[in-house]
């Protein structure tokens, strides 16, 4: 079948539709990641996008029961070069067309990837159309123009668990906040002997507290930061009485809870292999990311420094409270998809749990 994106900008692409049949809409983003496809269409945090992958071969590897991050996709559309009908590998159990099909997501194929990243990198990422329904040029770039952007949905609502639940440890116990969280946060933590007590994102202080908690871990999470505000005012209350770690959107919490401010980047950073930069060490980590906003290092208050810079464009990546067991890093420690150079940091919640209980 037929299918085409347009973009508000009035370009249009039109291609091969596969996958599901229909009409979506959605903030059109790019991914650099030449594997790890299974783990981005199932991060929650490309909930309200359509994701764009640059590497021009995808689904080769097909679909496993194994490297799921969520219940279920969550994208509004897929963008491919070219996708792979016959995958090669021993755990497939799904080629991606059918695992697309069965999740109603809509794919395309069959176009230039590259020069529609070029398109966002030089304008910014924008709202777009993706449809096999229709194929009217001039209607399609007016229905992206129509469409919301990306703040001021409620996206986080949309993707995060509405009651809480336990994976159970032997060890410490984590109030994991969940704006959205990936499942190897979770297998990070239980790796540790953690239990781990997922929560909705509208929980309590005073209710994380009834947990009697030894860290609280703020998970990753789609959409703009400022419309989970309530997170904010919430973390402000726990910060100082047990040791947190942000993630991603709960970095970008912190940063609001500590007085700081975000701001939305023009293309984000979406992929496998973004050098960071510990300012203390000076050492340097590929790093897995998907954001699209970012901690204004200027709006911090004194008492919070800026760990970790990407040093793409000097971004902030990292920060730390000075006295405080509170820090939070912008990139994926948990490494899925993606490179496992930062799991370490989960090492370093342990000892400031470990310190803090003593």
């Amino acid at each position: 079948m037929r299918a085409a994106l347009a973009l508000e900008d009035g370009t249009v692409y039109f291609g091969t539709g596969f996958g599901t049949a229909g009409e979506s809409w959605g903030e059109v983003v790019f991914n650099t990641g030449m594997t790890g496809y299974q783990e981005v269409l199932t991060d929650p945090s490309y909930c309200g996008q359509i994701v764009v992958m640059t590497y021009p071969l995808i689904g080769n590897y097909g679909i496993n029961d194994a490297d799921f991050e969520a219940r279920r996709s969550f994208v509004r559309g897929f963008v491919v070069r070219e996708a792979c009908g016959a995958p090669s590998n021993w755990r497939a159990k799904w080629d991606l067309a059918t695992y697309l099909r069965e999740q109603g997501v809509i794919g395309l194929a069959g176009i230039d990837t590259r020069a529609l990243t070029r398109r966002l990198r030089e304008h910014g990422t924008m709202r777009g159309v993706l449809s096999t329904v229709d194929l009217d040029a001039a209607s399609l770039v007016e229905k992206a123009r129509r469409s919301p952007p990306l703040t001021g949905q409620a996206l986080v609502d949309a993707v995060a668990t509405r009651e809480p639940y336990v994976v159970p440890g032997n060890g410490y116990r984590v109030v994991l906040f969940d704006f959205g969280a990936k499942e190897n946060i979770i297998r990070c933590l239980n790796r540790r002997g953690c239990t781990v007590v997922v929560v909705p994102p509208r929980t309590t202080a005073a209710q994380t507290l009834a947990y009697e908690p030894d860290g609280i871990m703020l998970s990753n999470g789609p959409g703009d930061p400022v419309d989970v505000f309530y997170a904010a005012e919430t973390v402000r209350e726990l910060i100082g009485r047990v040791p947190v770690f942000g993630i991603c959107l709960g970095h970008q919490i912190l940063g609001l809870a500590f007085g700081g401010r975000t701001y939305k980047l023009k293309f984000g950073h979406r992929g496998v292999n973004h050098p960071v930069k510990d300012v203390v060490t000076g050492r340097v980590y590929i790093t897995s990311h998907n954001h699209g906003f970012a901690v204004d290092a200027a709006s911090l208050p004194q008492e919070v420094y800026v760990s970790h810079v990407n040093l793409n464009d000097g971004t902030v990546e990292g920060m730390r409270h000075r006295h405080l067991p509170v820090f939070s890093v912008q990139y994926h420690p948990e490494a899925a998809p993606g490179t496992n150079d930062a799991e370490y940091l989960f090492d370093e919640f342990m000892a400031m749990m470990q310190r803090e209980r003593r």
